[in-house]
């Protein structure tokens, strides 16, 4: 297994190349530069700043400086928030957005996985059809739309949650983004979750083991449950990267201090360096999310082999 994961991250190395020389090409394509949001300045100062941050050198000598810097960790100066490194922005953000991401993504496993397994046991009942007909709304109402009526509601109108402001976590603060981040998330899960218990409850094995007397509570912890997770588990990659991605607009409409208000800024700004940095770092996290997924199926499912 360990010369396995060491093969992905190797491989993961021209992967996060090709990602870096997209995202460069398309952050100097677009118009605008770092500085031109700013006042008019002198044409002597901004020959000043564009030699000091390499603006002035050709592109391909500019990726070059940035690359070097990339390899020793370091992902260069920010030009709005000058008084930090873009490492240094990530590491204050990444925690806000994990800490959100994460709460999400277990309130998706809990809520989505038995939610589930039920509709599956009670299949085509009048559960089964509130359970998917309710997952379905889920899947469609963008986050974007979700958030501000949450808001609207429950701190404007009901007054119980603040509408804004992270507060250092607290759980006050935290119940409006995580509920509207996870609900796309739970509808995912439980119609995935369904569809593999389905599946499942249809194997050999599984009539093998009801004929034999067992109860259907134990066949289905103790025979359906891993191998009706692996659709799940395989979601999960993809998801954790994507769900700390997609608190970029939750970010902005809670005004919570993670990644994503970062990224946002650093787009309107022209903040070369900070878009950089913010993509390649959820790009590295995406990948090691898949390596993670593909080490867990072995726990789940005994005949998958890492060469």
């Amino acid at each position: 297994m360990f010369g396995y994961i060491v093969k992905r991250l190797l491989g993961a190395i021209p992967t996060m190349l090709l990602i870096m020389i997209a995202v460069f090409a398309l952050i100097h394509i677009a118009p605008g530069g770092p500085f031109d949001n700013k006042r008019p300045m002198p044409a002597e100062v901004r020959a000043n700043l564009n030699a000091t941050y390499h603006l002035d050198e050709p592109l391909l000598v500019q990726f070059g400086y940035y690359l070097s810097g990339v390899v020793q960790g370091d992902f260069g100066p920010s030009y709005k928030f000058k008084e930090f490194t873009v490492t240094e922005l990530i590491g204050q953000a990444f925690p806000v957005s994990l800490k959100l991401g994460i709460s999400a993504l277990i309130i998706a496993l809990l809520v989505g996985v038995p939610a589930g397994m039920v509709a599956a046991l009670k299949r085509d009942s009048l559960l089964d059809l509130v359970v998917m007909s309710t997952s379905m709304t889920g899947m469609v109402i963008p986050t974007f739309v979700l958030a501000p009526i949450m808001v609207m509601v429950f701190g404007v109108h009901l007054k119980w949650l603040p509408v804004a402001g992270w507060n250092h976590g607290a759980l006050p603060n935290m119940v409006m983004p995580v509920i509207a981040l996870s609900l796309p998330y739970v509808a995912y899960v439980a119609r995935m979750t369904r569809g593999s218990t389905l599946e499942v409850l249809r194997s050999n094995y599984i009539r093998t083991a009801q004929a034999k007397g067992l109860p259907m509570r134990l066949v289905l912890f103790r025979h359906a449950l891993k191998p009706a997770l692996l659709p799940v588990v395989s979601f999960l990659g993809p998801a954790i990267a994507g769900i700390v991605v997609g608190s970029v607009v939750i970010e902005r409409i809670f005004g919570l201090p993670g990644l994503g208000r970062y990224f946002v800024d650093g787009a309107i700004n022209r903040d070369y360096t900070l878009v950089m940095g913010v993509s390649i770092f959820y790009a590295a996290l995406l990948l090691l999310m898949n390596i993670v997924v593909d080490v867990a199926y072995t726990f789940l499912d005994p005949r998958v082999k890492l060469k």
